[in-house]
């Protein structure tokens, strides 16, 4: 939703309800787990958003990190010339040759330290989270003892203030990355960037987007970074046309060297087996959490019946939706709830069994209780927010301690007992 919506919205900020907190969540959970927990050569750090203004300086991002602004002189509205598709009409007021000459538009966001706005006291927020791994690279060899290759990761907030937004959650002023620094020795950085591309991918296709709507895109070389000796994004088709939502690139030594120019301070590593020093080279694998989340909540919509949807259900004749439903096809890694517990009516022992399942499976995951309307209307609106499982508590259940368990995409029905909930389901979202 909006941030501040009551007050007419913030532009492209937003706020996440209880279902959108989990499932950015469980994104983000799922990554650390895959690239950090996983991986012993990779550590997870947390630098601050607040950044120096020194910092951006030897990064070149306040001289770089511009867009092309132009202005039309007849509405005075203000757009990023390449997001332009006719840069001779202003798509405000239609106005022909309106529009100015293009300017450099630095997209930082700029705020003071302390209680005077004076130069010496300038800062920024953060437009990204790799800086704060490449100023920590001393301090992590120095604690970690890690040796090449080696990763810092971390996932956190970043900020840009954007010319042109729009596309929902695509393109914000506010978003979150998830990116990982992975440290190598001049001359291995191709053989790692092809590494870490097949890592990316996998991982994007793991969470749920198909291999159909998921491409590669390698940057032509006059289109690089002025850090990037090789970028490749990764690019979902939307509804609004084919966009990024991963990348990776080989930054060189460009950061670890620029830093050391800046800072005066000593940013090589030392190798022990040949007495060398020297900037390692940096693969940096990103991906943006709302970009992802955005594509997994149009690869999962479907809706029954309509053909603009992935209409992916193949059920049998006697187990097909009603026209007109919705069911959300997450995959149970990232789900916001995990399962339901369904008592069938609200009397006899049914409720106090169904809480008792409830307190035990929510030990464990976030489940949902709800006893509320008929079963099929409940069994709707769980396939509706992408919870995998509908766990539903009857009379038979008190006669032997069992409950009946609905899978949402096969919508298939099986007898389990309460004893094996946990064991099954664990098995499921493994």
């Amino acid at each position: 939703m909006p941030s501040a919506e009551i007050y007419g919205g913030t532009g492209s900020v937003w706020d996440f309800g209880p279902l959108g907190v989990l499932l950015k969540n469980n994104i983000k959970n799922y990554w650390i787990e895959t690239f950090m927990q996983k991986r012993k050569e990779v550590v997870l750090i947390e630098s601050a958003l607040l950044t120096k203004r020194e910092v951006l300086v030897a990064s070149g991002h306040e001289s770089e990190f511009t867009d092309p602004l132009v202005e039309c002189k007849k509405c005075n509205g203000r757009f990023r010339e390449d997001h332009l598709e006719d840069k001779t009409t202003c798509p405000n007021c239609q106005s022909k040759n309106s529009f100015g000459e293009a300017k450099k538009f630095n997209m930082m966001f700029k705020t003071y330290l302390g209680p005077v706005e004076a130069s010496e006291n300038l800062a920024y927020l953060r437009p990204e989270t790799a800086q704060g791994m490449f100023t920590n690279f001393k301090n992590i060899i120095e604690t970690s003892r890690k040796k090449l290759p080696f990763g810092i990761a971390q996932v956190g907030k970043a900020f840009r203030n954007e010319i042109t937004t729009g596309n929902y959650i695509f393109r914000d002023r506010e978003f979150e990355q998830m990116e990982i620094e992975y440290f190598v020795k001049p001359g291995e950085d191709d053989k790692w960037f092809d590494f870490w591309r097949n890592e990316w991918e996998k991982f994007l296709i793991s969470c749920g987007l198909s291999t159909e709507k998921l491409h590669r895109y390698d940057h032509p070389k006059e289109a690089l970074s002025h850090y990037s000796k090789g970028t490749t994004d990764f690019e979902y088709d939307y509804p609004f046309g084919r966009s990024e939502v991963a990348g990776v690139a080989n930054r060189t030594d460009f950061d670890l060297s620029a830093h050391e120019k800046h800072s005066g301070q000593d940013m090589k590593y030392f190798e022990e087996s040949t007495k060398e020093k020297f900037w390692p080279y940096v693969i940096e694998p990103t991906l943006g959490v709302e970009r992802l989340m955005l594509a997994l909540l149009v690869e999962g919509f479907e809706k029954t019946n309509d053909v603009e949807t992935n209409g992916r259900s193949s059920l049998p004749d006697d187990k097909k939706r009603e026209p007109g439903e919705i069911v959300l096809h997450l995959n149970p890694k990232i789900a916001p709830i995990k399962a339901a517990i369904l008592p069938l009516v609200k009397k006899d022992k049914l409720p106090e069994i169904a809480q008792e399942i409830y307190n035990d499976l929510s030990a464990h995951w976030q489940v949902d209780y709800d006893e509320s309307g008929s079963i099929g209307r409940r069994y709707r609106r769980q396939d509706e927010i992408g919870t995998p499982f509908c766990i539903t508590v009857d009379f038979q259940s008190i006669e032997d301690q069992t409950v009946t368990l609905r899978d949402r995409d096969t919508m298939k029905q099986e007898r389990i007992k309460i004893s094996e909930l946990q064991n099954l389901i664990q098995d499921k979202i493994s």
